[in-house]
């Protein structure tokens, strides 16, 4: 097959260089001997290969597609793991396979894809190319062999990978994790990233999986690693425990069974979901953010002013209510370049510096004006008038324990950073209370770990968004019709100001509802 690499390695091919601490630290989880048949599927610069040859190991096996990063090592084939026909197994496969979403891999690798039976049985065009290495290097582990990979988590929770982890669990199970959540380990990468010991064949007692969870942001060293090695270590951000082995058509998580059971018990309480009771939209699209936001000295005309968009951008949003509108250009409505140029002068004059760019925009099989936003999606839902809640699509949480829900008024639109949600026509609760559910720590903690969260980012689409657990009011009783009652006034008090005694208020009140969870 003809490879046409591209011109820079790093990031092209999902390349990212361990460093060689992390590398020892690796090999330290292994108890093979050196005599043993190891395997490194993508060897980079060689990092690993120096680790194993420094600790005496000499039956070596390695795999590396890019040849520009060719060194004196003698154990190296520059072809693809993927398509290499190996006919022997190993007691030891170590490495950090490359990670690659499919619209980001190089066409050649595409196609190599295509053709793998394990690609095409367990994986789809939503997968990353992290998973044919994981899947391969476990169809070439010994019975007992050690798989030893440092990666991203994502893998671990997300639903288009449920087939791998199914495979996995079948043919082994897993002896450690070491999760770094955004502990810098790699040079221009700012992920999540785990340290797995996955051993091939079944045990008759499977035993607990050892969970080591690092949440310093500082850089890993020698010194560091080897202390997480110690169950007895005292270092700040370190959490270690044990947790069952992984069960089928579930998402993998490193959280304490105790948290686990609290967060079944909550959804348990609430009995349906916020896809029961609100519509979700998405915001809108412009496809070119700097070219439709009004500049601030633009001079209108009256035509022109009556064809701004009142925008609530994810940035300015915190919790309960929005700080800031930004007022967009927008024509969508404007037909001719001709109608554009006479009736809005300025808006013309303005777009023409954003011209070129704007035609480059992706057009979803269509062909749109320069002058038109690419993508209006629940425009018209917007449109009425009834309020709705914003929240940013992503949203940081590593360091704080909330996302920001926001109550929008009416007239108020989203771009694409913003997630909406309007209350059903049947939905009786307040869209205050829905709004202080979404904000209350419980339905916080929920999300953090049954929620889509990458690199300690939780992001929302319109299905983790509905899945989330919400605690209905049964209006046939009284108290119930109370707390619903003393939630909203304080969620809508809280709209206009922050009071964190309203809200100590708030999350009473759903502990009640929730019987104190």
């Amino acid at each position: 097959m003809k490879q046409t690499l591209p011109s820079s390695p790093k990031g092209d091919l999902g390349q990212h260089f361990t460093p060689q601490a992390v590398a020892n630290f690796m090999l330290s989880l292994s108890n093979v001997p050196t005599n043993a048949q190891v395997l490194e599927p993508s060897c980079g610069e060689g990092i690993f290969l120096e680790s194993l040859q420094q600790r005496g190991f000499d039956q070596i096996t390695a795999f590396e597609v890019d040849p520009r990063l060719a060194r004196s090592f003698d154990d190296v084939q520059y072809s693809s793991f993927v398509s290499a026909d190996i006919g022997q197994k190993f007691d030891l496969i170590i490495g950090n396979p490359p990670y690659i979403g499919w619209k980001k891999l190089p066409s050649y690798l595409k196609e190599e894809l295509k053709e793998n039976e394990l690609w095409q049985t367990h994986c789809n065009n939503l997968c990353d190319y992290l998973f044919i290495f994981i899947l391969k290097s476990v169809e070439l582990l010994k019975p007992g062999g050690e798989l030893i990979f440092i990666c991203p988590e994502y893998w671990m929770n997300t639903t288009h990978s449920q087939s791998l982890r199914n495979y996995l669990i079948t043919q082994g199970y897993f002896e450690c994790f070491y999760h770094f959540s955004e502990t810098p380990i790699f040079e221009q990468a700012n992920i999540s990233t785990v340290i797995f010991k996955y051993i091939k064949g079944n045990a008759s007692n499977l035993p607990p999986i050892s969970i080591t969870k690092y949440t310093s942001r500082q850089a890993l060293n020698a010194q560091t690693l080897d202390a997480l090695h110690r169950s007895d270590a005292k270092i700040p951000g370190l959490e270690q425990f044990n947790i069952s082995q992984f069960k089928p058509d579930q998402k993998w998580l490193l959280v304490r069974p105790v948290i686990l059971q609290g967060l079944q018990r909550f959804a348990e309480a609430c009995q349906t979901t916020i896809g029961a009771v609100c519509d979700i939209a998405h915001g809108l699209v412009s496809g070119l953010e700097k070219a439709f936001r009004l500049p601030e000295d633009l001079p209108l005309n009256t035509l022109e002013r009556q064809h701004l968009l009142s925008v609530v951008k994810g940035k300015d949003l915190e919790q309960f209510r929005s700080t800031k509108m930004t007022p967009y250009i927008f024509l969508n409505e404007v037909a001719t370049e001709d109608n554009l140029k006479q009736g809005f002068p300025n808006f013309y004059q303005h777009l023409q510096t954003h011209k070129a760019a704007l035609e480059k925009r992706y057009q979803y099989n269509r062909t749109i004006p320069y002058w038109h936003w690419v993508f209006l999606r629940s425009f018209q839902r917007f449109s009425q008038p009834q309020p709705r809640i914003f929240a940013p699509v992503k949203e940081r949480i590593t360091h704080k324990n909330y996302v920001r829900f926001a109550a929008i008024s009416a007239g108020l639109y989203p771009t694409q950073d913003v997630i909406a949600l309007f209350p059903k026509p049947t939905t009786q609760e307040s869209l205050w209370y829905i709004l202080a559910f979404l904000n209350s720590p419980i339905v916080f903690e929920w999300y953090q770990y049954h929620g889509i969260v990458k690199g300690g980012v939780v992001e929302f689409s319109e299905k983790p968004l509905s899945s989330i657990p919400f605690r209905a009011i049964d209006w046939q009783n009284a108290q119930e019709v109370a707390l619903h009652e003393q939630i909203t006034q304080a969620s809508q008090a809280l709209v206009k100001e922050a009071n964190a005694q309203m809200q100590e208020a708030i999350n009473q009140a759903f502990g009640q509802l929730l019987d104190e969870l």
